[in-house]
């Protein structure tokens, strides 16, 4: 058997793997043959004027509808994580008392906390899509003139 130099093994693995699966072409990669953007470079948009934009009575009333919910939800779910964390550090002959089995308070506010981020995000979501995404979608076509993509 003849010893090999790591190169000389590279070479004959890289001759094997070229002989087993064709390079691709090199060049712009492309995806099922289309290799032109969609994007229309001939059609001249004008930027929007974001100062107007922020300025105007619409955005500031959306700002407010967002402002509504998250900053009330924030302050809510922080003190609620608080006091989980105050009784946890301060009275952990509370959070240790047994409800069944070996569920014990702390382990039930624990999972209160993943259950109140999700429902939190749902009522959210639901919010966004009756408050906020219709109110977005009008200042979008008032400002560019057109239906979003």
């Amino acid at each position: 058997m003849s010893a090999s130099t790591p190169m000389q093994v590279y070479d004959r693995l890289e001759g094997r793997m070229r002989n087993a699966t064709p390079s691709p072409p090199q060049g712009d990669a492309t995806f099922g043959e289309i290799d032109k953007s969609a994007w229309r470079s001939d059609v001249a948009r004008p930027a929007p004027d974001f100062e107007r934009i922020g300025q105007s009575s619409e955005f500031r009333e959306l700002r407010g509808r967002v402002r509504r919910f998250t900053f009330p939800m924030t302050a809510a779910f922080l003190a609620w994580y608080l006091v989980y964390v105050v009784l946890a550090a301060y009275f952990p002959e509370f959070m240790g008392t047994r409800v069944f089995g070996a569920v014990n308070i702390g382990l039930l506010l624990g999972l209160g906390q993943f259950a109140s981020t999700v429902l939190i995000i749902v009522w959210y979501l639901r919010y966004a899509a009756r408050e906020i995404d219709p109110r977005v979608h009008d200042l979008y076509v008032n400002v560019t003139g057109e239906e979003p993509r």
